[in-house]
């Protein structure tokens, strides 16, 4: 154990800690972070994809509860009833591919009774970021299809803009949204599907495809265990290079005729961590320094007599 007493100096409990701090984020947060979103990723490309071979239902079949459920998120439905005018609310914070955006939400009450939050589709801004001028939905009664979707979480610190203009909201929250309008609307959404009475810019439906995030959890985990091997590494090396440095030593070190005890048998020099090996030539000039010295002194003395 003596050999690995160097692991107690701060250098290198230091670095141990940063290397286990390191490897216990890999295993249960960063890779954790990433397997989860392949999984959802993975779940959401399975309910879109079963939405396309499914036939449209009644809304009014799946949110008789009052809310959408993640198992119903994509789902195709198709709805009856009437906008409720001068209700639009604004999205902040969207975008079309690159391009900034805006997304209009508006409250539509079915003929069940039900108010269905409908997100209508985006508008570009035309000056600036400014919102632009918002064609108003259809007065009567219309049939709308569309896909359902669930709430978004409100953020915090982010409240409702209101002022000139129309609302404006961060998260597509029907709850917030009911507080701007005077309604009460279904806990979710439905985003109108192209060609629909009131659409406005169709919203793209996500791509099914899975992603990076598989093989970023992957290299997480990679990492998390690299990290403790690399550890070992530099602490092998290091054992070597103190055995290399300690047996150059045994070999420069002159014969005594004095008897040597045990504990100075076992003494092993030590190294500041890499330090004195850089030192050990100029240590061993020295000690030939004082040597050559020696041999002077002993020359001046045959020839001049030793001082008394």
């Amino acid at each position: 154990m003596r050999r690995l007493s160097f692991l107690l100096r701060p250098g290198w409990l230091a670095l141990m800690a940063v290397v286990l701090l390191f490897a216990y984020l890999c295993f249960s947060v960063l890779a954790p972070w990433q397997l989860g979103k392949n999984s959802s990723t993975s779940a959401r490309n399975e309910q879109i994809s079963r939405s396309f071979e499914a036939d449209p239902v009644d809304a009014a079949t799946l949110i008789g509860d009052g809310v959408v459920s993640g198992d119903d998120e994509w789902r195709r439905v198709g709805t009856t009833g009437t906008y409720v005018q001068d209700s639009d609310v604004v999205v902040r914070l969207r975008s079309v591919g690159d391009t900034p955006a805006f997304e209009v939400l508006t409250p539509f009450r079915t003929d069940q009774g039900a108010t269905l939050m409908v997100n209508r589709g985006y508008v570009l801004p035309t000056q600036g970021v400014e919102v632009p001028d918002i064609t108003p939905p259809p007065s009567g009664p219309v049939s709308l299809d569309g896909r359902l979707r669930v709430a978004e979480p409100a953020v915090d610190g982010k409240p409702a803009v209101t002022g000139p203009g129309l609302p404006q909201v961060y998260t597509i929250t029907p709850g917030q949204v009911g507080e701007l309008t005077g309604t009460q609307p279904v806990d979710g959404y439905l985003q109108l599907a192209e060609d629909q009475p009131g659409g406005l810019g169709v919203i793209a439906l996500p791509q099914l495809d899975a992603g990076p995030y598989l093989s970023y959890g992957l290299q997480w985990l990679a990492f998390g265990l690299m990290a403790p091997l690399g550890l070992a590494y530099f602490v092998r090396a290091e054992i070597k290079e103190r055995r290399r440095v300690r047996s150059e030593a045994e070999e420069t070190t002159p014969a005594t005729t004095e008897p040597v005890g045990p504990a100075e048998q076992e003494r092993t020099p030590e190294y500041d961590d890499g330090l004195d090996a850089l030192l050990t030539p100029r240590r061993k000039r020295r000690k030939a320094g004082s040597g050559g010295s020696a041999v002077t002194d002993d020359r001046l003395a045959d020839r001049y007599g030793r001082r008394r």
